[in-house]
């Protein structure tokens, strides 16, 4: 651990300093696939503990996500309440008597990723101290404490230059030794994907999710088709290493119905997106962790290639999106935004196949083969669900 002195040194370095730096594609070694974990926020806002984090890292293990490839337990706004005197962030005593370190040591001791949350403002979202002026401080201090995952988010920054202040921490969380993924969390304000790949390893491409399937609210939260709509025409900026989030999964959450929790946890998968569970994975129900452990729409996401889906047929409420695999087979979601059933057919010409092609199908939704099938598809869609298949030529 580096002394207050080389610390101070560290921070005398300006802005201006570090951004003459010649940027380069940032090349940590994480995030070749869409990262995997869990975060507090949905379900818990401010209400975070030492206690709950324990018990949900104890959950991840004993539910079977760890199993299933989750990874990261996340902790966001709320763990801190001031700095020391040095400038230290200080983590709240009452709720994290152990501190940040004894607890990112217990969760390395599950075999699991630790993460934590910062502001690129002076304060967070929830008015907490955000890292503005501390950059080099916190990621030190992170580095310390033996965290993998920083969530970095964008309130209270106003007349700040995202590129500038994102920037400034994805270097010094480089220069602090340790490999920590960085999680860019502007809501896709400024466009992200088009500079974001070289700064963090995922970026958010949209404002707040909130557990509902249609409609936004009044200070910006989106359902999950309002999300799906922001994230088509952003796959060209998606891949190994640097992937579009549209924000963290609401299944499990309450709101949306069996059906709908399906086709949000698919349709992430199609996107090749982050999958950050935001439930309460101690009393999860069978279903819930039937949909987050699903091995079949688990291995969609996490292809190599990286892939995210296109938008290939919109048809009022009925759609196709197609993702490109490992081998040249694709993944193919039709996806029924209507309230009533819906018939929904692709057409091997939308998933770049000649139309005489023979293709092996297989139901992911329903895990079964569908056997041969040349030039198109077709399956009667639930409402507010998804129809997932693989076709493999």
């Amino acid at each position: 651990m580096k002394t207050f002195s080389a610390r101070k040194l560290c921070f005398s370095l300006s802005l201006a300093t570090l951004l003459a730096i010649p940027a380069a594609a940032l090349d940590n070694g994480l995030g070749k696939t869409p990262p995997m974990g869990w975060n507090s926020w949905n379900k818990f806002g401010c209400n975070v503990s030492e206690k709950l984090i324990r018990e949900t890292a104890d959950a991840m293990v004993t539910s079977g996500m760890k199993d299933a490839g989750y990874r990261y337990v996340v902790i966001d706004d709320c763990w801190q309440v001031k700095r020391d005197g040095n400038g230290v962030i200080v983590a709240d005593p009452e709720r994290f008597p152990s501190g940040i370190k004894s607890l990112a040591d217990y969760v390395h001791s599950k075999g699991l990723l630790f993460g934590i949350y910062s502001d690129a403002g002076a304060k967070t979202c929830a008015g907490r101290p955000g890292s503005r002026g501390h950059e080099y401080q916190d990621a030190i201090t992170y580095a310390a404490w033996g965290v993998d995952y920083l969530k970095y988010d964008w309130c209270n920054a106003e007349r700040q230059d995202s590129l500038e202040s994102y920037s400034l921490m994805s270097k010094a969380l480089k220069d602090a030794g340790r490999p920590i993924l960085f999680s860019l969390c502007e809501w896709g304000s400024t466009k992200p994907w088009l500079w974001a790949k070289d700064v963090g390893n995922i970026w958010r491409s949209t404002g707040d999710i909130v557990p509902k399937w249609d409609g936004k609210e009044k200070w910006g939260g989106n359902g999950v088709v309002q999300i799906l709509d922001l994230l088509d025409g952003l796959e060209p900026y998606a891949g190994p290493g640097h992937f579009n989030d549209p924000d963290m999964l609401e299944v499990g959450n309450g709101n949306l119905t069996p059906d709908e929790n399906r086709a949000h946890f698919a349709m992430w998968a199609m996107l090749a997106a982050p999958l950050i569970a935001g439930n309460d994975l101690r009393s999860m129900d069978p279903a819930t962790k039937a949909i987050l452990t699903d091995k079949e729409v688990l291995a969609i996401d996490q292809d190599p290639l990286g892939k995210q889906a296109s938008r290939v047929v919109k048809d009022g409420k009925k759609e196709v999106w197609a993702r490109v695999l490992v081998g040249g087979n694709r993944a193919v979601a039709l996806l029924n935004r209507d309230a009533t059933p819906q018939s929904i057919t692709v057409k091997w010409e939308d998933l770049g196949y000649p139309a005489h092609l023979s293709a092996q199908l297989r139901d992911v939704s329903q895990h079964k083969d569908l056997g041969s099938k040349t030039g198109s598809f077709t399956a009667t869609v639930p409402s507010h669900a998804v129809v997932l298949v693989t076709v493999k030529p």
